[in-house]
């Protein structure tokens, strides 16, 4: 996994990169990678309205927000809706973790669950899963940390009967 900081000049703001490569016969060198990545953003920075694009034999699907792009890739032959359904998985997760402030800040001050997300999405290139609930309760983020609008009944009742317990176990302990 790569994780690099460039500036971009028309801009004069700076742009983070995190790359997770799992085919090393695709962009083999640290300078094809750094190559690909330049032309990937300037095609897809340019036109919001697609969601998908073929660029050096890479089936891209991306997802923009704010000041924040997120792209799966797959090789030519991979199935788009298996893609998308994983850039989906991606961007759900990292928006409940984040409670829906999907933007670059709230992503860089929360990294290592945003990272841990990514493994526990895909595995050496092979999906795992992508269910995003399934995604954020294996994150061990605590239920306390996730707000109750992004919990569903059953994880709002398991966290108070779990909050009823503790005070009962100390109220008999006093």
């Amino acid at each position: 996994m790569s994780f690099k900081r460039y500036e971009k000049d028309f801009f004069l703001s700076t742009v983070y990169h995190l790359f997770k490569y799992f085919d090393k016969s695709t962009f083999g060198t640290t300078k094809e990678q750094k190559a690909f990545e330049k032309s990937l953003f300037q095609k897809t920075s340019r036109n919001s309205s697609s969601e998908i694009i073929l660029l050096e034999g890479v089936t891209c699907i991306y997802r923009s927000n704010v000041d924040l792009y997120m792209y799966v890739l797959g090789s030519s032959r991979e199935n788009e809706l298996v893609l998308e359904s994983l850039l989906n998985c991606l961007f759900d997760a990292i928006s409940t973790v984040l409670r829906k402030n999907v933007e670059k800040k709230a992503l860089i001050d929360a990294m290592d669950t945003c990272i841990l997300i990514i493994d526990e999405i895909c595995d050496e290139g092979i999906i795992l899963e992508t269910d995003p609930q399934s995604v954020v309760a294996r994150c061990a983020l605590k239920a306390d940390e996730i707000s109750f609008s992004d919990q569903t009944f059953s994880q709002v009742g398991m966290s108070l009967m779990s909050s009823a317990k503790e005070q009962f176990k100390w109220s008999l302990l006093k």
